[in-house]
C-alpha cells in the first residue's frame, strides 16, 4: 500500500528555506565584541572562517598582521577607539570588532613632562626614550 506523502510543496519550500538561512554565515554570527588591546602589544584573533580582505578604520591606531586567512595579530598603534573588519571572498563579515587601544598597566612605561613637551620613555632596569618619542604639548589647564 502507498501511504500519501505528508510533506506538501508548501512545507518543503518552508524547510529548505530555513537549513538554507541556517546555513549562512551572518553578521549576528560573526565575532563581534569590543577588542582592548594595549598600545605598542598585539592580540591574537582567531576567526571563524577564512578572511578575503581585512578592513582596519584608522590605521593610525590599529595595524593588522594577517598571518593565514583564519588568524589575525592586531596591534595598538595609537590611543583611540577603531573598528576592524574581516570578509570572506564574497563579502560575508567573518569577524567585525570595536577596538579600543589604550594604556594598559603602564608597566615599564614611563611619560615624563618638560615643560609643556612629554616625552614616552620604556623602561627595563634603565629607561630610554621610546620609538613613540614625544606625545604632544600638555593639556590646557581647566
Amino acid at each position: 500500500m502507498i501511504r500519501p506523502s505528508r510533506h506538501t510543496p508548501a512545507r518543503l519550500a518552508v524547510a529548505l528555506t530555513a537549513a538554507a538561512l541556517l546555513a549562512l554565515p551572518t553578521a549576528g554570527l560573526a565575532q563581534s565584541a569590543r577588542l582592548n588591546v594595549e598600545i605598542d602589544q598585539a592580540a591574537r584573533v582567531q576567526l571563524r572562517g577564512p578572511a578575503g580582505s581585512v578592513i582596519v578604520g584608522n590605521p593610525l591606531i590599529a595595524d593588522v598582521t594577517v598571518v593565514d586567512s583564519n588568524t589575525l595579530y592586531i596591534t595598538g598603534k595609537g590611543y583611540g577607539v577603531t573598528e576592524i573588519v574581516a570578509v570572506d571572498t564574497i563579502g560575508r563579515t567573518v569577524f567585525q570588532s570595536e577596538v579600543v587601544v589604550s594604556e594598559g598597566s603602564g608597566t615599564g612605561r614611563v611619560r615624563v613632562w618638560r615643560g609643556g613637551q612629554a616625552t614616552e620613555m620604556a623602561c627595563g632596569s634603565s629607561c630610554s626614550p621610546s620609538v613613540r618619542g614625544t606625545s604632544g604639548a600638555a593639556p590646557a589647564a581647566q
